[in-house]
């Protein structure tokens, strides 16, 4: 990057955080309404009870599991970029690290409200915390309800620690140029940085112990969560590929978002000489590599269906291809490991337009699987006499779109208003991996 110095890139990220223009707040306010619209149906849930949305029996797990599960997916790909990558001094996550650490942060708090929205009783939510009480009650350390709150809460800890580390020297470059209040409240989240020798060298040393800490969490919280199904015994669940099968469509489905929110940040904030052409081809690469594992993972489960010549199961993936949730599973299939080939094409993953397509695209089908896998599991059981279909009602999709709006409104807000770019880790870029850019 010989057109890059400290100094363009010190003022490239802070020109971002100038007041923003009349059509910011204008996105902002659609993005709040659209919250308002989630909390006001959850609200509704509350009163009239969990009956209001579409879930019945057999089908008790409705589109809350299926977020919930998009949601941690989505989460993964921040600590793949940030964590792994930085682990193998990959210099082309740089530019794009600290969008996704923040976008890790902001889905696994919307993945953790899911399973309180499921719940429909919230605030049964106290009997899942394991302290003495005079009930003598104690937590079901057994249940995947349990698993869940355990890994999310750990990731959660985890990755806003690994995220706000990386900020430190950067929300002190803001305070050393702000003045008056924003001055005063960056100094408070500067938390006292000066830049001295020894504070670089606790903060490299303290990231690489987060970036190796983080690194087994993305295996191990997905993996969690797919044992919340593989646990149970119901026909196309209950199986071992679960686990590295949901890791690896967590990471496919991150790394598109990366690509929704990077392009149009790089837009915006004219970060193209930051964000480059080979930043964006890279991610787009990698996303070719995990559909591939994907399809494989399709491909494999039909494998064991046919190979177990266990007669449910066989049914179970046959009704799956031509029953009655069939367009789901086509979309799923399409969307995850055939549209993605098309960045094997030079020219489609250095065309801005199709990245941003595909990376929807791509969104869109892993959001089907976690449909056909949950749905299409629990519709057809073992007894044909309660097989049953579903359909979201009203109330699921507008929950579903206060936790969309809540996502883009938290990352809009922290876009404009704190460094969406590390300039710390793009100095160390150009300085070929020192530890002292300052």
């Amino acid at each position: 990057m010989p057109e890059l110095t400290y100094a363009s890139i010190d003022q490239t990220v802070l020109n971002t955080l100038t007041p923003p223009k009349r059509y910011y707040w204008a996105i902002v306010a659609v993005l709040f309404l659209g919250v308002l619209v989630g909390a006001a149906c959850w609200a509704y849930q509350i009163f009239v009870g969990i009956g209001a949305g579409g879930q019945n029996n057999p089908v008790a797990w409705g589109t809350y599991l299926i977020n919930f599960v998009f949601w941690v997916g989505i989460a993964h790909s921040g600590t793949l970029i940030s964590a792994i990558l930085h682990l193998f001094r990959a210099g082309w996550r740089n530019p794009i690290a600290r969008a996704a650490e923040t976008m890790t942060v902001f889905a696994v708090c919307i993945a953790g409200l899911f399973p309180f929205i499921h719940l429909g009783r919230v605030w049964q939510v106290m009997y899942m915390i394991p302290y003495p009480n005079q009930r003598l009650l104690w937590p079901n350390f057994l249940s995947p309800l349990m698993f869940d709150v355990i890994a999310i809460s750990t990731y959660l800890t985890v990755s806003s620690l690994f995220w706000y580390t990386g900020l430190l020297p950067d929300l002190a470059a803001i305070r050393d140029r702000a003045e008056g209040t924003r001055k005063k409240v960056f100094t408070i989240l500067a938390m006292g940085w000066t830049g001295a020798h020894e504070q670089w060298r606790h903060y490299t040393r303290g990231y690489l112990f987060f970036a190796a800490l983080a690194t087994p969490l993305v295996i191990s919280v997905h993996s969690v969560v797919s044992w919340d199904f593989a646990l149970g015994i119901v026909p196309g669940w209950h199986t071992t590929i679960f686990a590295p099968y949901f890791v690896a469509g967590a990471i496919h489905s991150g790394l598109a978002m990366v690509l929704t929110l990077m392009i149009p940040l790089r837009k915006i904030f004219s970060y193209q000489k930051i964000i480059t052409q080979s930043v964006l081809e890279n991610v787009a690469k990698t996303i070719v590599f995990t559909g591939l594992i994907v399809g494989f993972a399709y491909a494999t489960e039909f494998f064991i269906a046919w190979y177990s010549h266990n007669a449910v199961e066989i049914e179970q993936f046959r009704w799956r291809a031509t029953g009655e949730y069939r367009w789901g599973f086509y979309f799923m299939v399409v969307c995850n490991t055939l549209i993605p080939l098309l960045f094997l094409f030079k020219k489609v993953r250095t065309t801005i337009a199709s990245l941003f397509i595909i990376s929807l695209i791509v969104n869109f089908g892993m959001w089907w699987e976690r449909f056909v896998i949950i749905i299409g599991g629990v519709a057809r059981g073992f007894s044909p006499h309660a097989w049953g279909l579903y359909a979201p009602s009203l109330i699921e999709y507008g929950i579903m779109l206060g936790a969309f709006s809540l996502f883009f409104f938290l990352f809009l807000l922290f876009a404009k208003h704190l460094p969406s770019v590390s300039m710390t880790e793009m100095k160390e870029t150009l300085d070929h991996g020192g530890s002292h850019a300052g």
